[in-house]
């Protein structure tokens, strides 16, 4: 039994950390939209597959370095068009929702002025065709302050039996 010679050790492959560096610089490209992560990615895993084949087989992970590369170059691609793409849909609706979110706060400030007014009038027994002042709503009105247009229009109080108006076009008092 001691004449058995035993096989020499395989030897074992090291895995080039560049090929990891680029497969998971790739894939947070991916996750978080970056083109940060995607060109160091990209850089990772060219550089690792150069060293692999200068190696001469002592380091593996090539496809860990292909993997880098496919995903790194898509998340160049997601950075430089279909995020650009997005924001060019998504900003003109952030404008619109902030012009409707404007319209209908001062919509709302007319309901109050309005509101005070009735209520005004009620108090001091006036008539439907009597204008009050700013300062004959401010105690009828939300912290007893007169509101202002979020887009900077004026308000004009009129008759109590007319809706306050706003100077500012579109802006109107919605039943």
């Amino acid at each position: 039994m001691s004449d058995m010679v035993t096989p020499p050790p395989v030897p074992q492959h090291k895995t080039s950390a560049l090929a990891v560096w680029s497969l998971v610089l790739g894939i947070l490209s991916l996750m978080c939209f970056s083109i940060f992560t995607a060109i160091p990615g990209v850089i990772c895993g060219h550089k690792a597959i150069w060293g692999i084949e200068k190696s001469g087989g002592s380091l593996s992970g090539k496809g860990l370095a292909i993997g880098g590369l496919v995903t790194g170059y898509i998340g160049i691609a997601m950075g430089v068009f279909i995020i650009p793409m997005m924001m060019a849909i998504a900003i003109p609706n952030f404008v619109k929702a902030r012009e409707i979110s404007m319209r209908n706060a001062c919509s709302n400030n007319m309901h109050e002025i309005q509101a005070a007014k009735n209520e005004w009038a009620l108090a001091k027994n006036k008539s439907q065709g009597d204008v009050p002042t700013v300062d004959d709503l401010t105690p009828y009105l939300p912290d007893h302050k007169f509101p202002t247009c979020p887009a900077g229009g004026t308000y004009t109080i009129g008759a109590v039996s007319n809706d306050p108006t706003c100077s500012f076009p579109g802006h109107v008092m919605i039943q």
